[in-house]
């Protein structure tokens, strides 16, 4: 990394050949028996996991279960296809002039569409409601997606849906109908159902961007009529009231005030890059409306984000909606004590939000991230640790390139609660990792809490390895884990491949030590429910498995000679007592 607004690349990882020594593997033929320093543990009850995800304000129905007559494609996971990026792996095809009718499941005024259009292609989705033609239509374009990024190895063209929102200008009873009428050939993956509330009103006291000469019609620049309202307003509150916004330069200076719209379906903002700031003094709120960007392509180089660099202490970000920008929330500097929560991030051309180093404290729950072109969430503790920070409750869909949840390095991280569906090409659900990009970089260390999570339908085919990645990676890239990682209590379901990963991707044997796996529920894994692919040593109980597809275990540690992998059986497992008997080859997915 060279600047502070660049994203940390996919580095090319090194192929770890299928072939591992089978002595190697001999040496360490007793997964799952107890060693002499962990016996088993009494079984006792577990106590009901809490669901896990954000509370979202919206509903979404699958394409596939709705009606059409057109065609339904995948399940597939083969990177690269539209179905392979689809939520659920598969969606609905319609040609022009064909329809698809959604029975909504909850009152509604609004909704979002997530959608494929050819390369080069737009059109339109015309609504009608219970039958009934509507004015209201849904814009498609494929301007925002077919990203390429030829730097990261591994990479194909990706980023394939998008998607497009609108109020319907009328109220939907649970039950009523929605068809959708395409005037081009469209895919259709998703639509979520959601009921808007009326425009907030202005706050007393507050400085109103207008007053200042914003253009609420969207055709003038607003930039110095932000600049100026920022400035007004110290202290206090700057108003952004409903309308569209140009704002065609960066802010900076956004410190000891409150930005705040009327909602994020009413104030909008159009910048590809609204604050880039190194320092602030923090104080920052921003709440309760959209900034949506012209960001078309991925620019390492560029700041095309919502928050580039330090909103300063005590700052929060709340209610937004972020679309079409390079990352949501790219933060370096000091960030200490930061709030993000109840904010959809979509349809960013890499990460949704990256705690680039120096977070401290940092809270980041109940957001919506979907379609993202990198890690969903990240934290990457770059030049200083993130310490002390948590991901909590988030709800993470369909990140097209990497993970859903990130932690490259940091010191006593929890990643808790979230629910991370549909990962595609060189990602896992949640990676827990020392892989560091660039130096100076600060390794885990202290306590690693990852507790109720459910991952599913993720992993995925990495082509630079020519094997799985795991949903849930603990990785030794690049130096041994010497954290203490406690993972507990994880739900996996439909996952393609195995369910725990333990690897040095880096393909040089380090080690992975102190983890220790506490309950899993695992509904489904392709091949393996353990990939153990590094030596090292995981105590591991309270793992109960079904729909295995080849054996509970790939043990063979790379490479040959490296030392062995051992898991301490410590009691209340079931269901993957098995293990893949042939370093040679790979687990078939089934």
């Amino acid at each position: 990394m060279t600047t502070s607004s660049a994203t940390p690349p996919s580095a090319p990882r090194r192929l770890l050949p299928l072939a591992v020594a089978v002595a190697a593997a001999a040496t360490t033929a007793a997964l799952l028996a107890p060693t002499a320093s962990a016996a088993p543990r009494p079984v006792a009850p577990r106590p009901a996991a809490a669901a896990a995800g954000a509370s979202l304000p919206f509903t979404s129905v699958e394409a596939e279960d709705a009606e059409s007559a057109g065609t339904v494609i995948g399940p597939d996971h083969t990177q690269g296809t539209v179905a392979s990026e689809s939520s659920g792996r598969r969606a609905v095809r319609l040609g022009a002039g064909q329809s698809i009718t959604f029975t909504a499941p909850r009152a509604a005024n609004a909704l979002t569409v997530a959608y494929n259009i050819a390369d080069g292609r737009t059109g339109n989705l015309a609504l009608a409601v219970n039958g009934e033609a509507s004015d209201a239509k849904l814009a498609l374009t494929s301007k925002y997606s077919y990203v390429d990024t030829p730097w990261i190895v591994g990479a194909k063209t990706h980023h394939l849906l998008d998607n497009a929102r609108v109020l319907l200008g009328q109220d939907l009873a649970a039950g009523d109908t929605v068809t959708l009428t395409a005037s081009a050939e469209v895919t259709v993956d998703v639509a979520d159902f959601e009921q808007v509330a009326a425009p907030a009103t202005r706050p007393a006291g507050s400085v109103s961007v207008v007053d200042h000469g914003a253009d609420p019609s969207g055709q003038g620049d607003s930039t110095q009529a932000f600049r100026e309202a920022i400035a007004a307003a110290k202290g206090g509150t700057v108003w952004i009231p409903e309308g569209d916004y140009a704002v065609n330069s960066s802010l900076s200076g956004v410190e000891d005030v409150t930005l705040q719209g009327a909602g994020s379906w009413y104030s909008v903002v159009h910048s590809s890059s609204f604050i880039n700031q190194s320092n602030a003094a923090g104080g920052a709120h921003l709440k309760d409306f959209a900034v949506i960007g012209e960001v078309t392509e991925r620019n390492d180089s560029s700041p095309d984000n919502f928050v580039n660099g330090s909103l300063g202490p005590g700052s929060s970000v709340s209610g937004m909606w972020l679309q079409h920008l390079k990352v949501g929330l790219w933060l370096t500097g000091n960030n200490d004590d930061l709030v993000v929560e109840d904010n959809r991030i979509v349809d960013t051309t890499a990460d949704g939000l990256n705690l680039n180093g120096s977070a401290k404290n940092v809270e980041v729950r109940q957001n919506f991230l979907r379609n993202n072109g990198d890690d969903a969430l990240a934290m990457w503790s770059l030049n200083a640790p993130d310490t002390g920070s948590v991901f909590d409750s988030n709800t993470i869909s369909q990140p097209n390139l990497a993970n859903g949840i990130a932690i490259y390095g940091g010191t006593d991280i929890t990643v808790s609660n979230n629910l991370v569906s549909d990962t595609n090409a060189l990602g896992s659900g949640i990676a827990i990792s020392n892989q560091k990009f660039a130096d100076p970089f600060f390794p885990l260390a202290g306590t690693i809490t990852v507790s109720g999570n459910t991952l599913v339908r993720t992993g995925a085919l990495n082509p630079n390895w020519g094997h799985p990645m795991g949903a849930l990676r603990v990785d030794a890239y690049d130096s041994d884990i010497e954290a203490k990682v406690n993972i507990t209590d994880t739900t996996f379901t439909d996952s393609p491949y195995s369910a725990f990963e333990f690897v040095s991707g880096g393909g040089t044997g380090k080690a992975v030590r102190n983890v220790t796996v506490d309950g899993a529920t695992v509904d489904g894994a392709g091949t393996v429910v353990v990939q153990a692919e590094t030596p090292g040593q995981v105590a591991i109980g309270g793992v109960h498995a079904s729909g295995v597809g080849a054996a509970g275990t790939y043990n063979c540690p790379f490479p040959e000679g490296s030392g062995t992998f051992t898991l301490d059986d410590t009691g209340d497992n079931s269901g993957w007592d098995t293990t893949w008997d042939d370093c040679a080859t790979w687990p078939e997915a089934k």
